[in-house]
């Protein structure tokens, strides 16, 4: 892999991927069973979102779609951090998915803000284009 994208499209899927493992290791109550689903919809949701942002179409799907995937990084980061603030798992495990899904929001939500800015300069390079 040798683009920016390619490499962001590996590092959201191994993230997902460590959040599924996280989660089936997590104890079995149902308070922690909630957040785990919830957890593993938001870990998984920011790769799928943002591999689907990747697919090539509009520009403004490309933009939407990155930031549903920025949105699903922060929800995942807001589960662990529960996780933590609740005494159900303060470990180094937690702590690095952690940092990881605090790490994958920034760049996200610098994308996301790039993309938004570069189409908005355009439009305004292109006048008389309808928006």
């Amino acid at each position: 892999m040798s683009t920016i994208a390619d490499k962001l499209r590996q590092r959201t899927f191994q993230y997902a991927l460590s959040i599924v493992r996280y989660c089936r290791r997590l104890p079995d109550a149902w308070h922690v069973r909630e957040i785990a689903r919830q957890l593993l919809r938001s870990g998984t949701g920011a790769a799928s979102n943002y591999w689907s942002a990747c697919r090539g179409r509009s520009p403004a799907e490309f933009i939407a779609r990155l930031g549903v995937a920025e949105d699903e990084a922060a929800e995942s980061v807001m589960w662990l951090a529960l996780l933590v603030k609740a005494g159900i798992c303060e470990d180094a495990e937690t702590e690095a998915l952690l940092r990881e899904g605090r790490e994958i929001t920034a760049i996200l939500s610098k994308s996301h803000q790039t993309a938004r800015e570069n189409r908005r300069r355009k439009k305004e390079v292109e006048p008389g284009k309808q928006r």
